[in-house]
């Protein structure tokens, strides 16, 4: 049995930041979470899983194909999805070969929207909202800019984002699990605020922990738990033998404290809600 519903703000009073909100759920409701901020925060990179799942229903809407070309010469969805396009973290550079190393790219996810969008025909923003948003009832979710980085969110409408991801509704979970499963799984490069791996697997957006030390999920997660953290301050996993996620946002943007204090409480959120 889980525990009863907790308010979790008390989990997170330490932490060295004005405010910060925390919620954990499985696949079929929260389980405890803090408040909701006055409005919605920006979510920063979290933002790129969202690009990621309207990915996989444009791909199942056979719009797009993940080897078909996209970006520069060499490069497919697959790659820009995947960072392994070779663009640099945010200007038109090729900094390596396409297929040569997992170089994270904000550029890289943006050129992938327009690429959607030239498919389509759908402003990027448009196709975001109906083929994700609405269809999961996020009403205080939007895009204000790069879609790498700039959507904007609350824990209530996270928390039901995550059990999307723990229980796929608006695609198949093979197609779900297809994309967070590493691709090209080889390939070494830099996880960016914490240090070089070798290899750095990601799937199509999404980091996977896989064995990677230090890391901002916690010791116990599984190496199947994908999702990401964003610059603001935020995160966003995704446990499968867990059977958990877990969100939170903040004031403050990604730093020391945040591998500091975000392994404990992800910790502790697996030892009190994992499964019994």
């Amino acid at each position: 049995m889980f525990p009863a519903m907790d308010d979790l703000s008390s989990w997170t009073s330490a932490w060295p930041v004005g405010w910060a909100s925390l919620g954990v759920t499985d696949a079929d409701t929260s389980l405890g979470s803090g408040p909701d901020p006055d409005g919605p925060v920006r979510i920063a990179s979290i933002s790129k899983t969202m690009v990621g799942v309207a990915a996989l229903v444009a791909l199942e809407e056979e719009s797009i194909t993940l080897d078909e070309p996209a970006g520069p010469e060499g490069s497919t969805v697959r790659h820009l999805l995947a960072h392994a396009s070779g663009l640099g973290f945010g200007d038109d550079r090729q900094v390596s070969p396409v297929g040569k190393r997992r170089v994270y790219s904000n550029v890289g996810i943006e050129k992938f929207c327009d690429h959607l969008a030239d498919r389509t025909g759908i402003p990027f923003d448009q196709y975001l909202r109906e083929a994700v948003f609405e269809p999961l009832g996020l009403a205080s979710t939007e895009l204000r800019g790069s879609p790498a980085h700039d959507v904007y969110s609350t824990i209530s409408d996270l928390l039901v984002y995550a059990r999307e991801l723990l229980r796929p509704t608006l695609i198949a979970p093979e197609t779900l699990a297809m994309a967070t499963r590493p691709h090209f799984p080889e390939l070494a490069g830099m996880l960016p605020g914490i240090t070089s791996f070798d290899p750095n697997p990601f799937g199509l957006t999404f980091e996977i922990r896989d064995h990677k030390q230090p890391h901002w999920t916690a010791p116990s997660n599984s190496p199947y738990t994908f999702g990401h953290f964003g610059g603001s301050g935020s995160y966003l996993w995704v446990d499968p033998e867990a059977g958990l996620a877990a969100v939170s946002i903040a004031d403050t943007d990604f730093g020391a404290w945040s591998l500091d204090v975000w392994p404990e409480a992800n910790q502790r959120i697996l030892e009190t809600y994992g499964r019994q």
